[in-house]
């Protein structure tokens, strides 16, 4: 909580000084601010130091918790591994903290998740805390087959063997039979934009928990044009295909496979809520991430804390409050449209927390923004999404709004005229969600998708789900990946990316569908 420690020191100096110019009753007044304040930064500093303290030890303590291992050169991956730990327990997931150094192969084969946080140094070398690991373990060990994991590689890219022993790491444990949750995420001299990913994936595997930002956002504006719902009568969510539009031209800068994270807001009531319960008003001027806005535009960008901590933020100044809370956390989502369209479309799903509130982030663009409201946006570069570079044949599989970052590949190879492609999507129902419709029926029109298979979960008959209909298509599968085709993969992480990735390495092979990942032939985009 940087704002919060740079808030009670400035009081803790400033305070004093202040106060001795007052008279008797502003001093009161003052003395009492100043102590509500510092009181309050003290409470959240002592809630992030109670959590991170519970964390460490919870280390060799918790059955069937996720393992969070790192291997650090120079402390920065066990930083972010007990950021990692950090966010996962205070999403109520067990977690165990542990160095690589403290891993053997029974920790391993009793484990059910694993995050893999690694640095490499040197020409490619593991870190030298890890090498005893990398010595009894790399070298062979029995199957990991109930092993689920994710690997982030720390490295530097002007090294020839970039981010090397994380890919040694995640080819040793696919060859045992471990199962990647998603692809690995590699991080370029810390870059940011790659933490952010990490995060998103942690939210995702604690139930899409709202995990706090590591680094303040920067977002760019834009502005909310169409909004259409897709699918009334569904028995899924409904689902809404969304288009924005830039304040600033300059912003149209993407590729297929790259990234929208958004900066979601609270629902206008219940910023009405926390306004009226600290008898503030709402229109008041405040600054806000370096541009100016009202207190209830600003509340409704920042998240709340526990309720044993409310009552120290009553008595805040407006402007204090608004630099103590922190931001909420970004979501992420495919971009289903190119630059050339002249504006950027999502298609966003409505979640629903367990008490049946909307989904912060499926909430705030599908219903509370109004059309024409500010949407706080920034596009994230996703190289390892971005469409093939040559006109090799080219398997897209998804479900569900997955739809939105395949769609953006086909934009691609349309306006490429690279015509071997072909979409295998599941969805739950064919008269209620066919997302794009329009699109795949003119793609298969004019060539460009030599072949759509879709698999509808609500409809009866076989195949029920997208890695049923892959199965149902293996010879044609294996003959597509002979002549060189490459698989993307795009939609849930839960259930969908794990089924697809067993089909496959039914069909082609677990070493195969290895080798084709290390070749960049299969690729996925899941969350």
């Amino acid at each position: 909580m940087p704002s919060a420690i740079a808030g009670a020191s400035w009081l803790a100096v400033a305070g004093g000084v202040a106060l001795s110019v007052l008279g008797p009753s502003r001093m009161a007044m003052a003395a009492g601010v100043v102590a509500a304040y510092a009181g309050f930064c003290s409470a959240v500093l002592a809630h992030h130091r109670q959590r991170r303290v519970r964390v460490v030890a919870l280390a060799g303590t918790e059955e069937g918790a996720t393992l969070v291992a790192y291997a650090s050169q120079t402390g920065f991956a066990e930083q972010l591994a007990l950021q990692t730990a950090n966010a996962l327990h205070g999403a109520g997931v067990p977690v165990q903290l542990l160095s690589l150094a403290d891993v053997d192969a029974r920790r391993l084969q009793a484990c059910r998740q694993a995050l893999f946080l690694v640095s490499t140094t040197g020409e490619g070398d593991a870190p030298d805390s890890a090498s005893g690991f990398a010595r009894r373990l790399l070298a062979g060990a029995d199957g990991l087959q109930s092993l689920r994991y994710g690997i982030l590689a720390l490295g530097d890219s002007s090294y020839a063997r970039f981010c090397a022993f994380g890919h040694a790491l995640d080819g040793w444990l696919q060859r045992h039979r471990a199962q990647p949750l998603f692809d690995l995420v590699e991080v370029d001299n810390g870059d940011a934009g790659a933490l952010r990913h990490w995060q998103n994936h942690l939210s995702a595997l604690s139930g899409g928990a709202e995990i706090a930002d590591w680094e303040r956002p920067r977002y760019d504006s834009w502005r909310l044009a169409q909004r259409r719902h897709l699918n009334p009568g569904s028995q899924g969510a409904p689902a809404f295909h969304l288009s924005l539009a830039p304040q600033d031209d300059a912003a149209m800068d993407w590729q297929a496979g790259d990234i929208a994270e958004i900066g979601p807001c609270h629902a206008p009531a219940e910023v009405e809520r926390l306004l009226a319960r600290l008898g503030l008003d709402g229109a008041t001027p405040v600054r806000c991430d370096g541009r100016d806005a009202t207190l209830a535009e600003a509340l409704g960008t920042r998240m709340p804390l526990p309720e044993a901590h409310f009552a120290a933020m009553q008595g805040l100044p407006p402007q204090q409050l608004v630099d103590t809370l922190p931001p909420l956390p970004h979501r992420e989502y495919s971009i289903a449209s190119l630059p050339r369209d002249g504006q950027l479309e999502l298609l966003v799903r409505q979640t629903r927390y367990d008490d049946g509130r909307l989904g912060l982030a499926s909430g705030w663009l599908t219903e509370h923004a109004a059309v024409g409201t500010r949407i706080a946006l920034r596009i994230r570069t996703n190289r390892s999404f971005h469409p093939p570079a040559d006109d090799r044949p080219l398997i897209l599989v998804g479900n569900g709004t997955g739809l939105a970052g395949l769609r953006a590949q086909l934009k691609a190879r349309a306006a490429a005229g690279r015509r071997r492609n072909w979409l295998l999507f599941g969805e739950r129902s064919a008269q209620h969600d066919a997302f794009f419709a329009g699109d795949l029926a003119a793609w298969q029109a004019d060539g460009t998708l030599q072949r759509v298979d879709h698999a509808w979960s609500r409809d009866g008959g076989a195949p029920r789900y997208v890695q049923d209909a892959l199965r149902a298509q293996g010879d044609t599968v294996r003959q597509w990946v002979a002549d060189g085709a490459a698989i993307y993969v795009c939609g849930s992480l839960q259930g969908m990316a794990g089924g697809v990735h067993d089909a496959l390495a039914g069909i082609l092979g677990a070493d195969a569908l290895r080798r084709l990942a290390d070749d960049g032939r299969y690729r996925r985009d899941v969350y």
